[in-house]
């Protein structure tokens, strides 16, 4: 079969790495690079990152990692220790696993059926679930916000819920080697290597529909015959590929109703250690920033001989991205009071650049109501797929439904 892939990033490589194994594969991407929010921007010896940090929520052992040794990727992730931190109120810092030791003694006894009942709950958001606990809840708004670009208040606990699941089976962060363009790098040199193509610096004008089945792209005016199309695009922009005509009953009501996630990541350059370990700091009593991660303690070529790339993320709590900026810069001059760093670059995700298409609980799967026309990425996440794992979960729920249909 002949499979076109709108769009090079995470997700559309990690579709064409796959399918290329049995299928002639052409890869469109509009941009100069591939990667799209998931691979490596160079400046001044550091390797910042067009979107995603350098790490990998589950590790060499979660969805991702399981992924890119079944299409051939060879990519080295190691395992975070420790896998995170908490700054409390009071400046003194308690491991991420033993978080429940500083709460009240009433809460801690709770705490037990707490996350029995967590697992299971279908119902409600995650802030609703913790009503009445109001030392857990800012610890969920900082995981909500550094992994999902959300609050505890717009997460269903549904799918906080099957994020806990996902966490207990596949275990907890690592660091891809080389950072994000390691492992894009690696799909790259698979879809190539396999007889695909990767056509960069050239973009998908329309999706074509025959009899309600996906034929081809057109591409520069001209049509190009493909039997199935992947979109990387999102739902929404795929949407606006085919004739209007297509998009009928509950599919095209959600559509019009879904939002991405919005946030703002911030990097600095320290010639000391600012958080001292590879995981995450969770920074739960802050006004903006919700997390934050130093990976050079495992991988020192993302940065510059003797010095550290720190990253921290927060959600966009406002449409006033100036004012979101300056909240997240005074949270870190808090959180590293006395350390000398500088900042390096400020990066804002939001609208067609956002951090995710449609917000984690709320993606629309990979099935579009034309067939033969897949969308997978980060508005089709697997469920309680925590960014890139929710990628890879999506391409690999896509591959299914791909499977069955031919």
């Amino acid at each position: 079969m002949k499979i076109a892939v709108i769009g090079a990033g995470l997700g559309g490589l990690l579709s064409a790495a796959a399918l290329s194994k049995e299928h002639d594969v052409t890869v469109y991407e509009q941009l100069d690079m591939y990667g799209g929010r998931f691979t490596n921007l160079p400046y001044k010896g550091f390797q910042l990152t067009t979107g995603a940090f350098h790490m990998i929520p589950h590790g060499p052992t979660g969805p991702l990692a399981l992924l890119l040794k079944d299409v051939g990727a060879s990519v080295e992730i190691v395992r975070s220790k420790p896998e995170g931190t908490v700054l409390m109120q009071d400046g003194k810092l308690v491991s991420a696993m033993n978080f429940v030791d500083v709460l009240s003694p009433a809460t801690k006894l709770k705490v037990p059926l707490l996350a029995m009942k967590a697992l299971g709950q279908k119902t409600g958001t995650a802030a609703d679930f913790l009503k009445g606990f109001p030392d857990i809840l800012p610890l969920a708004d900082s995981f909500c916000g550094w992994s999902l670009s959300t609050t505890a208040a717009n997460t269903p606990m549904a799918e906080v819920a099957a994020i806990l699941k996902n966490m207990q089976k596949y275990g907890m962060p690592g660091v891809p080697m080389g950072g994000c363009s390691g492992v894009v790098d690696a799909l790259a040199g698979v879809v190539e290597d396999n007889g695909g193509r990767i056509n960069l610096s050239t973009k998908v004008d329309a999706v074509k529909v025959e009899d309600g089945k996906a034929t081809g792209v057109s591409v520069g005016g001209q049509t190009v015959p493909f039997d199935a199309v992947v979109s990387d695009i999102g739902h929404q922009l795929t949407a606006k590929l085919y004739d209007p005509k297509h998009l009928e009953g509950k599919y095209a009501d959600v559509l019009t109703k879904v939002k991405p996630s919005a946030g703002i990541k911030i990097c600095l350059a320290a010639e000391e250690p600012l958080v001292g370990h590879p995981g995450v700091l969770f920074t739960p009593y802050t006004q903006r920033v919700n997390g934050i991660n130093e990976v050079t303690h495992t991988d020192p070529s993302l940065a510059p001989k003797g010095k550290h790339l720190t990253m921290s993320h927060q959600t966009m709590r406002t449409a006033d991205v100036q004012q979101e900026i300056k909240l997240g810069l005074e949270d870190l001059k808090k959180i590293f009071p006395g350390k000398k760093y500088s900042v390096l670059m400020v990066q804002s995700y939001k609208d067609d650049w956002p951090v995710n298409r449609i917000s984690s609980g709320f993606d629309l799967g990979n099935l579009t109501p034309v067939k033969g026309l897949y969308v997978v990425g980060d508005g089709a996440k697997g469920k309680g797929g925590i960014e890139v794992e929710g990628v890879a979960l999506g391409v690999r729920n896509m591959l299914e439904s791909f499977a069955r249909a031919n």
